[in-house]
């Protein structure tokens, strides 16, 4: 059967590991497919590491990867799908502002598109937070034109062959959408629970919800301008070739 890998990239989350892991095993039980966990520690210098470990030499189908250091977001949502097995890889952010249930709304899409991402039609967050948001959602719709409302929801599921397909760089976690168009695949947005966090310390800064992604903007802006397509008239396919992998 094809199954699906959760990957849960955390930093200094330590008061929300007990509780991602309750709520994993809740999708786990409801999900019509085997669901395998892999937490991505990115250099936390809590105590959220050693929670993880517990977690996964006690409960099957976990695991983990740690980092020798902070690398941000994006290294840790690349390493936990190159270290995926699975046909269809998702992710969701440690901090539980959504939850993995939502998932179950994703299942029936599975094979039809490349991505499925959430919509947090709701938001439970800070007025600067929500404006922010809003106003970098806008300006990379108004010059990326990919239809998304809400590129940065942290619940996604890809098809795993086709993420490999994607260029990748620091900050490319904001744009998957996008990409995924850019690359030719096919993507679906679905509206999903918010909530205020509870537990841990948002990691919202000026910097890395405005001034870096915008200049990441055009840096996609530009790799959708030179997006190399073609279409084929006529061929004859080569005859009695032996293939080598």
């Amino acid at each position: 059967m094809k199954a699906l890998t959760l990957v849960i990239p955390v930093f200094n989350e330590a008061g929300n590991i007990l509780r991602v892991w309750s709520e994993v095993n809740e999708y786990r039980k409801k999900s019509q497919y085997p669901i395998f966990t892999l937490f991505v520690d990115d250099g936390s210098t809590d105590e959220g590491l050693t929670l993880i470990k517990e977690i996964c030499t006690h409960t099957e189908d976990f695991g983990f990867i740690s980092f020798d250091s902070n690398r941000g977001l994006s290294a840790a949502i690349k390493a936990g799908f190159d270290h995926s097995k699975t046909k269809w890889v998702g992710y969701i952010d440690g901090d539980l502002q959504t939850i993995p249930q939502d998932f179950l709304k994703f299942e029936p899409f599975l094979n039809s598109f490349d991505l499925v991402t959430g919509q947090r039609s709701i938001r439970k967050d800070s007025i600067g937070k929500k404006l922010s948001s809003s106003i970098a959602n806008w300006i990379r719709n108004a010059i990326l034109n990919d239809d998304i409302k809400d590129s940065g929801c942290p619940l996604k599921i890809f098809n795993r062959s086709f993420f490999g397909k994607i260029a990748y760089f620091n900050g490319f976690h904001r744009f998957f959408p996008a990409l995924v168009q850019i690359y030719g695949g096919k993507v679906k947005e679905i509206p999903v629970q918010h909530f205020p966090r509870i537990a841990g310390k948002s990691k919202f800064t000026i910097l890395n919800r405005i001034a870096q992604p915008l200049m990441d903007l055009f840096l996609v802006y530009r790799l959708k301008q030179r997006r190399l397509t073609y279409l084929v008239k006529e061929s004859q396919p080569l005859k009695n070739i032996t293939y080598h992998e």
